[in-house]
């Protein structure tokens, strides 16, 4: 038998061909009491569907009830009320119960284009029915209508109106839920529905409700209730054109599903978070947000950028390596310290000496593009400068670009000349060493190269000096920037939370699998709480700006969950959540109208939010650029700020995790300070829950 997962019912036949497998090797479980209904009779079924498949299309149908009534025998032993349920040897299939016409006629209805019993997948593939259609079918025969979309417009429910009319008419229930999300749902298709009849809620909540379902529920008083779940907006491409996917589930075959759907439905219909459709308060808060820009809109402020003593200091060391004929650079700079605006000012002093400035400035997200931009558009006095090439946006000239390496990689920068671009700037080079890096990196050839990053060590070793020649032509380290005082100390807490990790399965090269290891972190509503008991002790609720750092989205969700529950103004952000909404939410965290977000692989670089003075590590973490990326959101310097409080929560970890590698992004700092930064903060540790912290310790200090 082939090595894998499998969740197969032991039968005669598999234990022959078990004696093939070595007993160590045959993980071999007894069945799950709870489950064993449900995991049996799926097993009878297959066996029973595969034999009468075998059968002739004459035969297969009186076989097939001769062989239920057998089976409905036995069961009899079992309930008596199982015997009548025994098919009745006509074979036949009740479709409906009709009512009748006006006139006493029978009154026909049209049966879904898929049968009632049956779960597909609908793609708006060529020759298949598109959604439209699919949902038309749908709406003749549903006793009541549940409706969740992110997006409503016109296009998409104009060709619906008709069939939801009929439905509304006939005094059935038609509910929507939608939201102002991205600005996408039309006032006037919410129009339309009101005056069909249905029931309309809309959450405005851009910043934590963040619905972004879509879904169909239709109810059938027969039980033979089914749901339409997947990617199609209610609008015209995602219903008929778009590449979507959505799936078709039967209640007769996935009854949980549907029970789930109409749960959360009612909880959110009910939650107070989506409020009655009212077209005054729709428009009015569609003003209120803006569309998104296709690059920065600055006003250029009076005040010139100018660099900091220590900022000028790293400049003239890159301006001396090039004296000395490096024309490949790594600018090393804490987090914090305004790596953007050296770079910037060196550009701006660069070009001057150069016949043509052509730039290139590539990082891997759309808000560190826009937030450079903003930069040298402020240190060049020039409010129209640059291009971006990211997502749909692509330059016109080519001459001062802005680019996302995903862009580059998929438009082709092999397109580009090697020497088009005279000036190329890479952003946080520790990401160099991926393969879509490499391409970029082997095919320009500038004039000057210059890479940014606040620490060059990677956790899994792989190089990123050799493109500089081994070398780094200007460095400013984390301690260095916080004793000269350009960053704000920090108080470090690492605390036992509790829980044991070694159980997580772990993946080599990758470390814990995210998916378990953050089923244990959301499974544990005590550890949520111990976080928010650790979290009082240390700091002020009422003040704190805190940016919590998570295994998953479903993580950053939970615990922001938990903390609103607490009475503590929280929301959950992450790659996914359009900019609009990310930028609202890092407003209302420096406004202090929202004390905590937590996120998950976000924002950890290119955010520059020097207010926060909190951060929780909530996740393990081996990766050093992702500790002092995490640990420098809370560097920056704001007025009134002291320090940064920093609690890492550590639980007990398999023997392949290594807690040495992120505290050897330290190592070019003294004894003394390794001493006070490191064994000096795990107070709150209990002796021996892990080994590794006194390894690690004893190791970095010596």
């Amino acid at each position: 038998m082939d090595d894998g997962l499998y969740e197969s019912i032991v039968t005669d036949a598999l234990l022959r061909r078990l004696q093939t497998v070595p007993d160590d090797l045959a993980d071999r479980r007894p069945l799950n009491k709870a489950e064993a209904a449900d995991r049996i009779a799926i097993h009878v079924s297959s066996e029973v569907e595969r034999a009468l498949a075998g059968v002739s299309d004459e035969k297969r149908i009186q076989v097939g009830i001769t062989v239920a009534r057998a089976i409905f025998d036995q069961l009899g032993a079992l309930s008596e009320a199982a015997l009548d349920e025994r098919p009745a040897f006509s074979g036949d299939v009740l479709r409906a119960i009709l009512g009748r016409r006006p006139d006493g006629t029978p009154l026909p209805v049209a049966q879904p284009l898929t049968p009632l019993l049956d779960t597909a997948l609908l793609t708006n593939a060529p020759g298949e029915p598109n959604l439209w259609k699919q949902i038309q079918s749908e709406i003749a025969s549903a006793d009541a209508i549940d409706v969740v979309m992110a997006f409503v417009r016109r296009s998409g429910i104009n060709p619906l109106l008709d069939a939801l009319r009929r439905h509304c008419e006939a005094g059935k229930v038609l509910r929507l839920l939608t939201t102002t999300y991205t600005g996408s749902t039309e006032g006037s298709a919410l129009d339309r529905l009101i005056e069909l009849g249905a029931n309309v809620r809309v959450s405005y909540d851009t910043t934590t409700t963040r619905l972004h379902a879509k879904a169909w529920v239709f109810h059938r008083h027969s039980g033979f209730s089914t749901a339409l779940v997947g990617s199609s907006n209610l609008t015209q491409s995602a219903q008929a054109t778009g590449l979507e996917w959505n799936v078709r589930v039967s209640a007769a075959r996935n009854r949980p599903v549907i029970e789930k759907f109409v749960g959360t439905f009612d909880a959110y219909w009910s939650s107070g978070e989506f409020v009655d459709y009212e077209p005054g308060q729709f428009e009015e808060q569609l003003r209120a947000a803006s569309p998104r820009a296709a690059g920065p809109n600055i006003i250029l402020s009076s005040i010139e950028v100018t660099p900091r003593p220590f900022q000028e200091r790293l400049l003239e060391l890159l301006a001396v390596a090039r004296i000395q004929d490096h024309h490949r650079n790594l600018l090393v700079a804490a987090t914090g310290t305004g790596k953007t605006v050296m770079a910037a000012v060196d550009y701006a002093r660069v070009r001057r000496t150069l016949a043509r400035s052509r730039l290139l400035f590539v990082a891997h997200r759309e808000e560190i593009l826009d937030q450079s931009m903003a930069t040298f558009r402020h240190v060049l006095r020039d409010a129209a400068f640059g291009e971006k090439w990211v997502g749909g946006a692509r330059p016109r000239d080519f001459e001062h670009v802005f680019a996302s390496i995903q862009s580059l990689r998929a438009s082709g920068i092999d397109q580009l000349a090697p020497d088009h671009f005279d000036v190329v700037i890479v952003d946080e080079f520790h990401h160099a060493a991926a393969a879509s890096y490499e391409r970029l990196l082997n095919h320009v050839r500038p004039v000057e190269f210059l890479g940014l990053t606040a620490t060059p060590e990677r956790s899994d070793g792989l190089p990123i000096l050799h493109w500089f020649g081994d070398r780094i032509a200007a460095e400013l380290r984390l301690w260095d920037a916080i004793d000269q005082q350009h960053l704000v100390p920090f108080q470090y807490f690492g605390i036992h939370d509790g829980l044991d990790l070694r159980d997580v399965p772990w993946r080599r090269g990758v470390g814990y699998d995210a998916s378990a290891l953050s089923d244990v972190y959301t499974g544990n509503d005590v550890w949520a709480r111990q976080v928010i008991e650790q979290l009082r002790r240390f700091v002020d609720l009422d003040r704190m700006q805190c940016f919590g750092f998570c295994v998953s989205i479903e993580h950053a969700r939970f615990m922001a969950r938990k903390f609103v529950e607490h009475g503590i103004p929280a929301m959950a952000v992450w790659g996914d959540t359009p900019a609009l909404e990310r930028e609202a939410a890092l407003r209302d965290l420096a406004s202090g109208s929202v004390r905590a977000i937590f996120t998950v692989d976000l924002f950890n670089e290119g955010v520059d939010v020097p207010t926060i003075d909190t951060v929780l590590m909530l996740r393990p973490t081996e990766s050093p650029v992702l500790f002092l990326q995490q640990l420098g959101r809370g560097l920056r310097k704001a007025d009134g700020k002291s320090l940064c409080t920093v609690l890492d929560f550590v639980g007990t970890h398999r023997q392949e995790f290594r807690f040495d590698r992120r505290y050897r992004a330290l190592l070019n700092v003294t004894r003394r300070e390794l001493e006070s930064a490191v064994v000096q903060q795990f107070p709150y540790l209990p002796a021996g829950c892990n080994m590794q912290l006194d390894r690690v310790a004893s190791d970095i200090v010596s």
